[in-house]
C-alpha cells in the first residue's frame, strides 16, 4: 500500500511511562499487509525518556511528530496528579487537535489531555486508582470511573492497560470495519470486544472464579451463532443456573447475555458484509437472525445504519 494512504499515528512518551500503556498503540497499529496504519513514538523530544517500572524508552521523534499524526495516543504515565506535563506538550496536543487529528490516551495519559482543557465539559475516564485525583484537580472534567473507555469523537480516554487494548480495537472497528479489529483481536489473543460502559475492575473482598468459564462459553456461544443460543443453554455450557449466569456475564461484559449475542450476531453479520457477496437475507439466516427485516433492525438499533449502507462502505476494495 502506497504511504500517503497510510494513517499516521504518534504514540507520545512522557516522564514515567507505563510500558504496556506505551506498547499497546505501537503493536495494535503496527504497519502490516493488514493494517494500513504507521507509527511514529515520540516524546517532548528526540532521545532518552525515562519511563516507569525501571524502563526507558529511546525515541526518534520529537513534538514535531504530533503536527504529520492524524490520531495522537498518550499513554498512562507515572505520578500524574503531581503536576501537569511541560507546557510544549499541552501546546503541542492543542495544535494537533485544532489540525484535526484525534487524541486518544490510555490510563493516566487522560491527565495529560485534560491539562490541555479539550476535556472540559467532555466525559472522560481513567484507571479507577486516579478516578478522584483527575475529577479533583479538573473539576470541569465529567469523570466517569465505571467505564473501560469514553469516545467522546475527537478525545477518547480509557481506563487501565487492558482497556487500551478495547479502545484501539473500537477505533479499528470504527476506521476499518470489524473483519480488520476482529483480524487484530485474534493477532493480540485478546476479546473481540467488550463494552465501553464495562464496570472496571476494581478490587473485591471476595473473588470471581468463574471469569474463565465463563470466557469459554462465549467462545462456544460465538461457534453457534447460526443455532438457537438461549439463556438456559449457555447457562447450562458454565455449569451454573440462569439466575446467576446473568447477573455474572453482565460483570464480566457489560452486556446481558441475550443482548451480547445479538451484538455478536450483528458482528458476524458485518465481517460477512465485508467479505462476502452473500444477500441480507443469507446472511441473517447463516448468523441465527433469522430473516433479513430482524437483521435490519437490529443493525439500526446497535449502529444507527442499514446492511447495504454499511457494505458500501466497508466492502472489500473500497
Amino acid at each position: 500500500m502506497p504511504s500517503s494512504r497510510f494513517r499516521r499515528v504518534a504514540v507520545l512518551v512522557l516522564e514515567g511511562a507505563k510500558p504496556l500503556d506505551v506498547g499497546i498503540p505501537a503493536q495494535v497499529f503496527t504497519t502490516r499487509a493488514s493494517m494500513p496504519y504507521e507509527v511514529r513514538v515520540c516524546g517532548a523530544a528526540p532521545g532518552l525518556v525515562t519511563g516507569g517500572d525501571g524502563l526507558s524508552y529511546h525515541v526518534a521523534h520529537g513534538l514535531e511528530a504530533l503536527e504529520w499524526a492524524d490520531v495522537v495516543f498518550v499513554p498512562g504515565y507515572r505520578f500524574p496528579d503531581r503536576e501537569d506535563p511541560p507546557g510544549p506538550v499541552v501546546a503541542a496536543l492543542v495544535a494537533a487537535h485544532e489540525r484535526g487529528a484525534r487524541l486518544a490516551a490510555i490510563s493516566t495519559g487522560a491527565f495529560a489531555l485534560a491539562a490541555t482543557g479539550l476535556l472540559d465539559g467532555r466525559r472522560a475516564t481513567t484507571h479507577w486508582h486516579y478516578a478522584r485525583a483527575l475529577a479533583a484537580r479538573y473539576p470541569l472534567v465529567r469523570v466517569d470511573e465505571n467505564v473501560l473507555f469514553v469516545d467522546e469523537g475527537s478525545v477518547l480516554t480509557s481506563a487501565g492497560a487492558a482497556s487500551g487494548i478495547d479502545l484501539c480495537l473500537h477505533m479499528l472497528r470504527g476506521e476499518l470495519g470489524v473483519a480488520a479489529s476482529n483480524h487484530a483481536a485474534r493477532r493480540l489473543v485478546a476479546a473481540p470486544y467488550r463494552s465501553g460502559g464495562q464496570a472496571q475492575y476494581v478490587p473485591r473482598s471476595v473473588p470471581e472464579p468463574l471469569g474463565e468459564r465463563f470466557a469459554a462459553t462465549r467462545e462456544w456461544a460465538l461457534h453457534r451463532l447460526g443455532e438457537p443460543l438461549s439463556l438456559e443453554s449457555l447457562a447450562r455450557h458454565a455449569a451454573v443456573s440462569p439466575r446467576t449466569f446473568s447477573r455474572r456475564f453482565a460483570e464480566d461484559t457489560g452486556y446481558t447475555p441475550m443482548q451480547w449475542v445479538t451484538r455478536a450476531r450483528v458482528d458476524l453479520a458485518r465481517e460477512l458484509l465485508e467479505r462476502s457477496e452473500r444477500s441480507v437475507e443469507q446472511i441473517a439466516d447463516e448468523v441465527g437472525l433469522g430473516t433479513g427485516t430482524n437483521l435490519r433492525l437490529h443493525f439500526q438499533r446497535v449502529l444507527g445504519t442499514t446492511p447495504s449502507d454499511y457494505r458500501r462502505t466497508f466492502a472489500r476494495g473500497e
